[in-house]
């Protein structure tokens, strides 16, 4: 019977190799498996934490999905290998990073994910390209709307729209 889909929004950020090649190979990668129903502009973005690395492109979107949390997470560090990224500690340099930011309006704490994701109100290279796809998407635990989370972030310097229209974005549409 399995389960019914869910809406998840994840995002991708890369800052090795051709940058835009790696979002396009990862955005295919995920339509094999999920359908991709919106996907942001991408943006420019400073690194955060170490900043003595290079500037990543960014981009969220919005999929549509039977997997479950855990194999969804799979899925990501799966497609992160493939396009070789290796385990390191946090804040270096990669080819990809695919976050988990919302799962439908579900809460899940587990030692290897949390969801909502956890540095997401933090981040505005998270919140400007989910609140351009989703601005009236619920925080399940705050309440708040991505829009409000995007107008509390306290540093939302160093996030440049770096490209508009996502190109190929068709290749990814699975409708």
């Amino acid at each position: 019977m399995g389960i019914e889909p869910v809406t998840a929004y994840l995002g991708l950020g890369s800052n090795m190799g051709d940058r835009q090649e790696n979002l396009d190979r990862t955005l295919g990668f995920l339509s094999q498996r999920l359908r991709i129903d919106k996907v942001s502009s991408i943006y420019e973005t400073e690194p955060v934490g170490n900043i003595d690395q290079p500037r990543f492109l960014n981009l969220v979107c919005q999929v549509s999905t039977r997997l479950a949390p855990r194999e969804l997470l799979a899925l990501a560090k799966g497609i992160e290998a493939k396009l070789g990224r290796v385990a390191s500690k946090p804040d270096t340099p990669r080819p990809i990073d695919i976050d988990i930011l919302f799962y439908g309006d579900q809460v899940v704490e587990i030692p290897e994910l949390v969801i909502p994701h956890p540095r997401l109100t933090e981040r505005a290279f998270v919140l400007v390209p989910l609140a351009q796809i989703a601005p009236d998407l619920r925080h399940p635990v705050s309440g708040k709307t991505v829009k409000e989370l995007l107008q509390d972030a306290k540093e939302v310097q160093g996030v440049f729209e770096w490209m508009k229209e996502v190109q190929g974005v068709l290749k990814w549409e699975n409708k």
